[in-house]
């Protein structure tokens, strides 16, 4: 039986499917605030909601135990609490599911001999950075139940960081299946490539700053952040020493963010200008082609977030989030292509 074959490549994919919807449902989590209404962990019998009133009257009295409740939703009535608890009961069902398209078809692939050595190396790595988003999706919501009822925005940003990097390794392991051939590379241009894709990681981790400190609900004007002020005039200090006020600060953190999609759309920018002076296969073409409208898409909604966050935030928050992933995915592609 032929190694590496197309189901291994649809399994792959399917994978990726899944995780960008885990990541969806995560962010309307995120945005409805559900993701401490579930506040214990039961890997197998967590996998189904409460069954009946008196599981459900259970499981709200553990709510009320911890911050969230006692100091944001001590008004919630039992309705209340089950409109919580469905996305993130959801959003763990999801992450179950992949752990089980991940780990079944694999041993049934190395059974059957259908994977090369290369890929199985690859697939453990698949594994274990599932194993690890798991992990830190239970120590973000950890920090939420102790005495501030909000998970930490640094562990955040992993959790959903580790999300996005597990996609694009997935869909380079699917893109060196799909793509074998080899190919001559135009060393300084990959590099810059290369370094797109490093300064839109950061990007995506400043935006998980943003959501987790929701600091998107302030300073809902473009370009300037306050309505006749310029960005620099309404970095407020909130902390001390100052550099905390770019990581921790409401404020300094939307203002690292705006920044950084500027730079974001003038490297993307520049390795699309780069590009029309080089040589390109037809994917080569396609991919930086696609970069460029992406990040102009990409900009837009985040423009559009920042003025309208307050009316629509589901819709716009989600919608952003996915601009990232797609834009992560169409960078991850590009480089594929520039790559050996």
């Amino acid at each position: 039986m032929k190694k590496d074959n197309k189901t291994v490549i649809y399994w792959l994919l399917t994978g990726c499917i899944l995780i960008f919807i885990m990541v969806v449902v995560g962010g309307i989590t995120r945005l409805t605030h559900s993701g401490l209404s579930i506040s214990n962990y039961k890997l197998i019998s967590g996998t189904f909601p409460p069954m009946n009133d008196a599981e459900w009257n259970e499981a709200f009295e553990l709510y009320k135990q911890y911050p969230e409740y006692q100091k944001l939703n001590n008004h919630f009535n039992l309705e209340d609490f089950k409109d919580i608890y469905f996305w993130e009961w959801l959003h763990r069902v999801i992450g179950r599911f992949i752990g089980l398209v991940f780990i079944i078809p694999f041993l049934y692939f190395l059974i059957k001999k259908q994977l090369t050595k290369p890929t199985i190396k690859k697939s453990i790595i698949l594994l274990i950075l599932g194993g690890f988003q798991g992990f830190l999706g239970w120590y973000m919501v950890k920090s939420g139940l102790v005495d501030n009822p909000d998970v930490s925005h640094y562990r955040l940003a992993a959790h959903l960081t580790t999300a996005f990097i597990t996609f694009a390794y997935t869909f380079w392991v699917a893109l060196d299946l799909m793509f074998p051939d080899k190919k001559e590379i135009n060393k300084s241009f990959r590099n810059l490539i290369r370094f797109g894709l490093g300064l839109l990681l950061l990007q995506i981790i400043y935006g998980a700053f943003v959501a987790g400190l929701d600091a998107g609900f302030i300073h809902n004007h473009w370009p300037m952040m306050n309505e006749g002020k310029f960005m620099h005039e309404t970095v407020y200090i909130e902390q001390n020493p100052l550099y905390k006020n770019f990581i921790e600060g409401k404020s300094g953190v939307q203002f690292v963010h705006r920044t950084l999609a500027y730079f974001v759309v003038a490297v993307i920018f520049m390795i699309w200008n780069k590009s029309q002076k080089l040589s390109l296969t037809s994917y080569q073409k396609k991919g930086v082609n696609l970069l460029l409208l992406m990040v102009g898409v990409q900009f837009l909604l985040g423009v559009l977030t920042i003025l309208f966050i307050n009316k629509a935030k589901v819709l716009l928050g989600v919608s952003h989030q996915v601009g990232a992933f797609v834009l992560l995915s169409i960078m991850t592609f590009t480089l594929h292509r520039f790559s050996k």
